[in-house]
């Protein structure tokens, strides 16, 4: 019986939280300044995703050339910051970290 409880509960808690803004929207008002600053909540979260895993190799900063996710973001904010192309961003970017993998594989190439 306690499973049931337990499915019951995760089911609820998962539900719950997706629900709320349905049932809200349009009934609450947000001030532009609280909707400017989530606007920036995205942004905010997929740099933090990306910096820790570009920077952090084994627990431990890493900023060196053995760190190929660093030098691949490199040229991806590079490339990003001369062309403003999100494409040949995301291309580039993983291209570099393939070459650097493979060239770490197979060093006498």
């Amino acid at each position: 019986m306690s499973e049931w409880v337990l499915i019951a509960g995760m089911a609820f808690l998962t539900f719950l939280p997706r629900y709320i803004p349905f049932a809200l929207a349009g009934k609450i008002h947000l001030s532009p300044l609280l909707i400017r600053a989530l606007h920036n909540v995205p942004i905010a979260v997929l740099s933090a995703i990306v910096s820790q895993t570009t920077f952090m190799r084994g627990g431990e900063l890493s900023i060196v050339l053995d760190n190929h996710h660093l030098i691949a973001a490199s040229v991806a904010f590079l490339v990003a910051l001369l062309t403003r192309h999100m494409f040949l961003t995301i291309t580039l970017g993983m291209l570099t970290f393939a070459i650097a993998e493979w060239l770490t594989r197979f060093p006498n190439v």
